[in-house]
């Protein structure tokens, strides 16, 4: 039987205020949460007589989120009291949203799909329970308690697995951009958990409102919540082998539970934890202690102004601006940091261009034919450093386990590397060399090539003379390329690096062989 995968997200991140949602404790503060239960107060441990005081910059930055994911802006929000009883949550509730969010009704593209988002909206944390090896009882940190914690819920919408991962990813990748959360699903700063169903293939149908309807006398599948996810390769392999278990269910005749089961990293499987809860087991009310939200609009333009140029637009520009390939522009705008380096480093070149000798010439030419070709010129360079980052420069930073943030290269020494290349002052693999070094030291990479002598070769009477000699004394390479070997072509290029030690331009080198031995 052809079934149909319906999947919608809710994930949860911790927000880098400083501090929690309702009181003044500090939050998520490294240091501070080393010892547990030592960042709290009577607030946050939900003493009796204690009122809850609004975070700010934790509700202006939930509805700046919104605005990123294209949602509408409540003008009157609030919060609600949702009750479940466990040792986590000293109150016996939680303070969160229901049926008035800070926005909602919003989207996201992955990969050209519309994915519809229900809701933004904002909550407090838990407590975090540890279960030691061996004993029969748990302990409780209370340090996490009332953190701001932000959810978006999506609509059922998500077709498969591997485009749950990439809404994850999408959604991380804006959060860092707003500089918000680090979303770090790893450490817990951002979790994710799936609503998984599969129906029978044209007997549902998608309603809006997170409705999922029966076509005639179908009796809709049950849906199951997925938990215990810490990656976006665990949301893949959750949401998969979920699939693959309802399908296989239902294929021998048996019924699928509503339930909430949590993901085995070790096992690869997902394990039944406890029965799926409805709204109303939660008895939501209005939070009594916290007064509604006003939103006007003068305090919206106010957030709306925080809002940067978000990952897509960036993407676009890199594109349209700097002639990037989709590849490059992708690779280039994932982590904010690497962006803005990036633009730091053409903005060097810009700067570079204009008073380099290949510009001198154009000072007689008009102002439009001047402009063409410092165009084309600073097109050429700018992929020439994306290139260059995306493969030299990232491999760098893995082998040496580092951001860009950190790194000793400064964006103008990275330029100054680039014009060396493209002056073709160096060839490629003495490049690499000069980039390890400037990785190293922070070191100016014109010093580095005159210090270690990796100045490239030019085309003359020198170059000339080696290229004969070599031709001489290999007349059986020769031979093999005019009798149609044309590998050995590069055997003879070979031969005339190891005579100039690599300072040669390999492809002039070719092409002067090829015009001597013609």
């Amino acid at each position: 039987m052809l079934y149909d995968v319906i999947i919608g997200l809710e994930i949860h991140v911790q927000l880098n205020t400083k501090s929690k949602m309702f009181c003044s404790c500090a939050n998520l503060n490294e240091e501070l949460l080393k010892e547990p239960n030592t960042t709290v107060c009577p607030i946050c441990l939900g003493h009796p007589g204690t009122l809850p005081i609004t975070n700010k910059q934790a509700v202006e930055w939930t509805i700046l989120t919104g605005l990123a994911l294209n949602c509408k802006v409540n003008s009157m929000s609030k919060f609600d009291r949702k009750h479940y009883f466990y040792p986590d949550l000293p109150k016996a509730y939680q303070i969160s949203q229901y049926d008035i969010p800070l926005t909602y009704d919003g989207h996201l593209n992955v990969d050209g799909h519309e994915i519809k988002i229900t809701r933004v909206h904002l909550e407090e944390d838990t407590g975090k329970l540890t279960h030691p090896a061996g004993k029969n009882y748990s302990l409780a940190d209370y340090n996490r308690s009332s953190a701001p914690l932000m959810e978006l819920v999506t609509e059922p919408v998500i077709k498969s697995a591997a485009e749950a991962k990439k809404f994850c990813q999408a959604y991380q990748q804006i959060l860092r951009y707003l500089e918000i959360s680090e979303a770090d699903m790893e450490k817990g700063q951002m979790r994710c958990e799936a609503n998984v169903s599969v129906q029978q293939r044209g007997k549902w149908q998608y309603k809006g409102n997170s409705r999922i309807e029966p076509v005639g006398n179908y009796k809709l599948n049950p849906k199951v919540e997925l938990k215990n996810i810490n990656s976006f390769k665990a949301v893949e392999k959750a949401v998969e082998y979920e699939i693959k278990r309802q399908t296989e269910l239902l294929d021998e005749g048996g019924k699928i539970v509503q339930e909430t089961r949590g993901w085995n990293e070790n096992k690869a499987c997902t394990v039944s934890q406890r029965s799926k809860e409805e709204a109303h087991d939660y008895r939501y009310f209005p939070e009594p202690d916290i007064p509604p939200l006003n939103i006007d609009q003068k305090w919206l333009k106010k957030i709306k102004s925080q809002l940067s140029e978000l990952p897509e637009e960036k993407k676009q520009r890199f594109r349209e601006q700097y002639s990037f390939s989709d590849y490059d522009a992708e690779i280039l705008t994932t982590d904010k940091d690497v962006a803005d380096y990036v633009e730091q480093v053409v903005s060097e070149l810009r700067a570079w261009v204009e008073t380099n000798r290949q510009t001198s010439s154009l000072r007689k030419q008009t102002l439009s034919l001047r402009k063409q070709r410092w165009e084309a010129i600073h097109q050429r360079l700018a992929k020439l450093t994306g290139n260059w980052v995306g493969t030299e420069l990232f491999k760098l930073l893995k082998e040496k386990k580092q951001n860009i943030t950190g790194i000793k290269i400064t964006p103008e020494n990275f330029a100054e590397l680039m014009s060396l290349i493209y002056d073709k002052k160096v060839n490629s693999s003495a490049a690499q060399a000069i980039l390890a070094e400037m990785f190293k030291t922070g070191g100016d990479p014109s010093d580095i090539m005159e210090a270690k002598g990796l100045e490239q070769m030019q085309a003359g009477d020198e170059m000339e003379k080696i290229i004969k000699d070599v031709i001489k004394k290999n007349p059986k390479a020769v031979e093999q390329y005019k009798s149609g070997k044309e590998n050995a072509i590069q055997f003879l290029v070979g031969q005339v690096m190891a005579a100039t030690k690599g300072k040669a331009n390999p492809q002039e080198a070719k092409e002067m062989i090829l015009k001597n031995i013609k």
